[in-house]
Parts: structure tokens; sequence; C-alpha cells
């Protein structure tokens, strides 16, 4: 046993000397102390100790010197589902539950066979059925009553399926020898980079419909999915192009050698080394997928930001949006967190696969 501490010891004893190994590594190490001893009580009081945890009404928390999540708990179904019927609520939370079960079952690599892309498809069009109802019983639900943290994952995971493989065709006809897909990838990927997401939403929204036939209407929730699908294809294109450009010359000479096609090549040689490179910047940019979702508010759908502020217009509980903004921001940053921690296991799995 004191074997087994000596060494996680030592480590600790390192640490601390880091910190006052020099004089400017003392100053930094005394000015985050003082900050921490300044910040951390009063914060600590506010969130936790003088913090209203149950009240019917909000006049306990407006004496209160601390948070009232009196208020997140009249108000975390509204956050969360937005204004799908409040009997109907459970299809929502089934929904996130098929969306969360299915992204975590594409993270075991125990479960990367063909399979998967057939159950891919099966969930989405699920949830989508358990969203819209019109049968076995279930009200109809149109997609303007969609909002919450639902709406928020079904823009993340089914715009990040869809822009992945059209990044990766993106990626390689921009790559390639045929001077027209050439031209037309980096034509298409160039435009959309130079334009904000707001720009794209909004032509998919306001403009788009306009020049549609007369009597055809294109559902709000699909022109946000098509629109940031889009978008984001753009920037895994450019990901993938640089992994594709980190290869080493030496593969693509070796697999010619072999005799192999082209996309015999991609697949089985290429590819996989190109995502290995691109690991940590096709993750930055699902994140900005996950963030960005709270756009949709400009054409008019109700994620689980848009959600949050919807639910401070309520006269009884006006004035505590710190609240509303603070419960939000734990989701995301559970959500965004979850997909960073994954993806550094994934980047390090494949970097110790290289070396043997």
């Amino acid at each position: 046993m004191t074997g087994m501490l000596r060494p996680s010891l030592r480590r600790s004893g390192d640490f601390l000397r880091s910190l006052f190994s020099t004089w400017y590594n003392a100053l930094i190490t005394l000015a985050l102390l003082f900050i921490a001893f300044k910040v951390v009580p009063p914060l600590a009081n506010w969130l936790v100790l003088d913090a209203v945890w149950s009240s019917p009404s909000a006049d306990a928390c407006r004496v209160a010197a601390g948070a009232c999540w009196a208020f997140i708990r009249e108000k975390a179904r509204f956050i969360l589902f937005g204004l799908y019927p409040y009997g109907e609520q459970w299809r929502p939370f089934l929904a996130v539950l098929l969306l969360v079960g299915l992204v975590l079952v594409s993270a075991n690599k125990r479960c990367w066979t063909p399979w998967l892309l057939a159950i891919w498809p099966a969930v989405i069009s699920a949830v989508l059925a358990v969203m819209t109802g019109g049968f076995a019983g279930m009200a109809a639900v149109p997609t303007a009553q969609w909002g919450g943290l639902p709406l928020t994952l079904l823009l993340a995971v089914v715009g990040s399926a869809f822009a992945f493989p059209l990044g990766i065709l993106l990626a390689l006809g921009r790559t390639s020898d045929m001077p027209l897909i050439r031209s037309v990838c980096v034509g298409y990927i160039e435009f959309v980079r130079g334009v904000p997401l707001i720009t794209v939403l909004f032509m998919a929204s306001v403009m788009l419909p306009l020049f549609m036939p007369a009597g055809v209407e294109i559902d709000a929730v699909l022109r946000a999915l098509v629109g940031m699908t889009l978008f984001v294809a753009a920037y895994f294109a450019e990901v993938i192009r640089g992994g594709l450009l980190a290869v080493p010359k030496g593969q693509f000479e070796a697999v010619h050698a072999l005799g192999l096609g082209y996309w015999a090549s991609m697949r089985l040689v290429v590819l996989p080394q190109v995502l290995r490179i691109s690991v940590p910047p096709l993750t930055n940019t699902l994140i900005g997928l996950i963030k960005d979702s709270s756009l949709v508010a400009i054409i008019g759908l109700v994620d689980l930001l848009g959600a949050s502020k919807r639910s401070l217009s309520d006269p009884e509980w006006l004035g505590f949006y710190r609240e509303a903004y603070v419960f939000v921001a734990l989701i995301y940053f559970a959500i965004c967190f979850s997909v960073s921690r994954y993806s550094r296991r994934v980047e390090a799995d494949l970097s110790a696969r290289q070396k043997h």
C-alpha cells in the first residue's frame, strides 16, 4: 500500500512545486487563489446555500438572496419541450431518449457494423413519427409546436449525420483531377463558408418558398435542417481536405502499386488515416453545430434557448433570466463536453493503434 502511495505523493509534490517554480508562476498562482477566494464563496452562496429550491410562487424568490431554482422547477417542462402540448410531452421525452440512445450506440466501437447504417434511418424515422403523431391514438402535432431539447438534438444529430458524408464527397471533389467537379466543389465550399449561418437559414426559410410552385410548401423544420446540413458540410469538407493533404504521398503511391481502384483505395487506406488526423477539427465543427442550432430562432423555431427565453415572459416569474440561462448553459455544456471527451478518447485510441 505504501508503495502505491509514493508515486501519487511524488506527482502531487511535483505539481505543487510547479505552481511556485518561478516568481511569475508564484505570482499567477497567488492571483488565481485570490480570485477564487473572492468569487467562489459568493457564487456558492448564490447557487446553493441561499437559493430557493421550491416555492409555489415567485414571492419567496424575490426576497431571497440566492438563485430561484423554483423557477426552473416550474418551467422545466416548457424549457425542455417548448410549445409541445403538455399532455403529450411523453412523446418528445421518448424522442430525446431515442436520439441519445442512437448516439451512445454509435459511439460504441463494438456496434460499428453494417447494421448501424440501417439503425440510423430507422431510429430517425421513429423519432419523426413519434413527434408528428396522427396514428395509434396519438394526436397530430405540427412542427410549429416542436421545440426545446428535442428540436436542438434533432437538428444537431440529423444535421451532422447528413453533413458528414456530404462533406467527404465535397472534399474528394475539391481534390479531384476532373476540372468541372473540382470547380463546382470549390465554388460551393467557398460560397457557403463566405456567408454566415443566419443568412443560410434566412434564405432557406424566407427566400426558398418564393421560388416554389404555388401550393408547394416545405416544412420549417425541414428547411432549417437542410440549411444547417449544407452549411456544416462545407466546413466538414475543408477539415477533411486538410486531412487528405496531410496523408503522405507514399500512401497514394502504395495503393496505386497494389492496383486498388479510386474508391477502394479511399475507403480502405486513405480515408481511415484522414479521419484519424481530422478528429479534433471535426469535433470543433460538430460542437459549433450544436451551439449554432439556437440560430433557428430567426426563422420562428423554438429551440432550447428560445424556449428558455419564452419562459421568462410569464408575468408571475419575470426577472429570473440568470437561472434560466444557467440551466440552459449546463445542458449545452453537458452535451458539448461529452462530445469533446469522446473525441479525445477516439483520438487516443487511434493514435495508440497507429503506434502498434
